[in-house]
């Protein structure tokens, strides 16, 4: 279990700085890692997707929590649209423990390396969505899109705010609200997507010790220990390295992780 923690520790700083230098979700990062580490903990390949999406999960409330924040004192959060999206929001995150179950660990993880495949090339080739001049979709199509991004966001353990920002501005959203709209919701997600995967992984027998559900609290206090302090150091970083070429540079590494989880 130690190595594991010091290893999460590392990781957590990894991913603290990765995120301010480069504006990304730690997910992306935490989850094939730690599908890499797990086994040594103990976790059997048949939970090993699972365990490694619900750590990745609950490790992001955090992260969440402090962004939500600092937009809130910014002014860049549109609560009235909170109030139609919040209960598609629970419901969908709630739901994709449950849906995860219905997968074995390989077809999740294949399922999850195809999603990060897409994610690197989209930051490669980056599309920055203006707002568009329309107004939002009535409250039943906001309610149906919002479950989606939860339900997809929650099963593969990652914030959401690469499928919700676009979304938002297509819809006639400024880019800072859809942002801080997107720092509040992926606090939901990852919150309600954990208790999910808690309640779907309680009692299973056969995962390790020290498991909270399918969440494996040694890596989870690892990786939160130290990626909030990092955070900062790699925004401050980013006013001096260049980021464009190591987003691309990143996003190629992303590409080649997606392939050798695919076929692996």
């Amino acid at each position: 279990m130690l190595t594991i923690l010091l290893s999460c520790i590392a990781l957590g700083a990894f991913i603290g700085f990765m995120a301010g230098l480069l504006g990304i979700g730690g997910g992306v990062i935490a989850v094939p890692v730690l599908l890499y580490l797990l086994p040594k903990a103990g976790v059997a390949p048949e939970y090993l997707t699972h365990v490694a999406i619900a750590t990745s999960l609950a490790a992001i409330i955090l992260t969440s929590l402090s962004s939500a924040r600092a937009h809130h004192s910014r002014g860049n959060i549109p609560w009235p649209l909170l109030k139609i999206m919040l209960p598609a929001f629970v419901i969908g995150a709630l739901g994709a423990g449950f849906i995860a179950e219905m997968f074995s660990a390989s077809a999740l993880k294949q399922t999850f390396a195809v999603f990060v495949i897409l994610m690197a090339i989209q930051m490669m080739f980056p599309v920055s969505p203006k707002a568009a001049e329309r107004e939002l979709p009535k409250a039943p199509y906001l309610f149906v899109a919002a479950m989606i991004i939860a339900v997809i966001a929650a099963l593969m353990g990652i914030g959401g705010g690469i499928l919700l920002i676009p979304f938002l501005c297509w819809c006639g959203t400024q880019m800072r609200q859809a942002i801080g709209f997107s720092s509040v919701t992926g606090l939901m997600i990852a919150t309600f997507g954990s208790i999910s995967y808690i309640i779907a992984g309680w009692g299973t027998i056969g995962l390790p010790d020290y498991m909270l559900g399918y969440i494996y609290l040694p890596a989870l206090v690892g990786i939160v220990s130290t990626s909030m302090l990092m955070a900062p150091v790699g925004a401050k970083a980013a006013s001096v390295w260049p980021t464009a070429r190591l987003k691309r540079i990143f996003a190629l590494m992303l590409i080649l992780t997606g392939l050798k989880l695919v076929v692996s």
